[in-house]
């Protein structure tokens, strides 16, 4: 039994080295060999040659031999930029402050109401031109009254409209100095002074007073879809209308060479022939001015008509443009005033 471990069960030592005492003294006193995953083939040479092994119980140093400088990061090719700061601009920071107040966008908003913000934004604009008309030199004495800009204060879809009515205007304008023309050649030729005296005083009274009375009074309609403005072109047109054609028909004394005063002026001689076809070809422009009076006002009519206008929205726009306008109120507050200063004073 001497050749046999004290295990039966065991698998037998015969023929193994380490089975000798000696042998396992020897192998328990080395210590124990490393892994591979504590192999470091960067490991540290020592002064003499040896090796020194770099595991999870003494990490490698980056950078070299003692060297203590923090691991190298990569940079990537394309760095990211970061986006510039966002700034406000003022019209921005002012709506920000306004808070619930904001605004929708433009295309949201109701036409009258985004045209307004855009009409007053630009005339604010120190590039706009408050008064352009009429267009009048710089040195001279007056300067303009009004301003006007078709392309910009007309839709578009009534900007011919106002364009046809402003040349109309215009073409009276030239009509009457035409008539004043006619009036002179019919002072020259016979002595008459009446057609030449009221010719200027037309001239000077029609053309202003047209362009006030009926003009931009429809020009204000189709800027602002305005029924007061409307009813008052309505009003002052159709009397321009009457007025021009009996202008054309040339009543005698009357002032303006119509269709009568040219036949008159005809007879046998050669200055008679031409001073009538002068006089023939103003009373024909007088008619094509009536003529061009009659279309438009069924024209303007016609797009009234078909607009949300009406006589009772011009009522409410006279009441709240008119009456309760500041110089209005204040003059009728000073009438009042003074009526019932004279009704409490005592008679005697």
């Amino acid at each position: 039994m001497s050749g046999f471990d004290e295990n039966p069960f065991g698998e037998p030592n015969v023929n193994d080295p380490f089975s000798d005492p000696s042998i396992r003294r020897a192998v328990a006193s080395t210590p124990a060999s490393r892994g591979l995953e504590d192999y470091n083939p960067f490991a540290e040479q020592g002064s003499q040659g040896t090796a020194q092994v770099r595991g999870a119980s003494n990490p490698p140093l980056y950078g070299g031999l003692g060297s203590t400088q923090q691991p190298a990061i990569l940079q990537t090719s394309n760095p990211e930029t970061p986006p510039p700061p966002y700034t406000r601009t003022p019209q921005q920071t002012v709506t920000a402050a306004l808070g619930s107040n904001i605004s929708p966008p433009l295309d949201q908003r109701p036409e009258p109401e985004w045209k307004a913000r855009t009409e007053e934004d630009m005339r604010s604009s120190a590039y706009y031109p408050k008064r352009n008309w009429p267009p009048l030199p710089e040195k001279c004495c007056f300067q303009p009254c009004f301003y006007q800009d078709i392309e910009v204060e007309i839709h578009t879809d009534f900007q011919t409209t106002v364009k046809q009515l402003y040349r109309l205007w215009m073409f009276h304008g030239c009509v009457m100095v035409l008539n004043v023309i006619g009036g002179f050649v019919l002072l020259l030729s016979h002595g008459e002074f009446s057609t030449f005296g009221l010719g200027i005083l037309y001239l000077i009274l029609f053309t202003p007073f047209s362009f006030l009375c009926w003009f931009r009074p429809a020009y204000r309609a189709f800027q602002h879809d305005s029924s007061f403005n409307f009813m008052v072109f309505f009003f002052v047109f159709f009397f321009q209308l009457i007025v021009t054609a009996i202008q054309a028909i040339g009543i005698p004394g009357a002032g303006t060479c119509g269709i009568i005063t040219a036949i008159r002026m005809f007879d046998s001689s050669a200055s008679g022939i031409f001073v009538g076809l002068l006089l023939l070809f103003v009373a024909l422009c007088f008619a094509a001015a009536a003529a061009g009076d009659l279309l438009l006002l069924t024209k303007i009519h016609r797009i009234y008509r078909s607009s949300e206008a009406s006589v009772l929205k011009a009522q409410q726009e006279f009441a709240t443009t008119f009456l309760r306008n500041e110089h209005v109120q204040s003059a009728a507050s000073t009438v009042r005033a003074q009526m019932s200063n004279a009704a409490t004073q005592p008679r005697y």
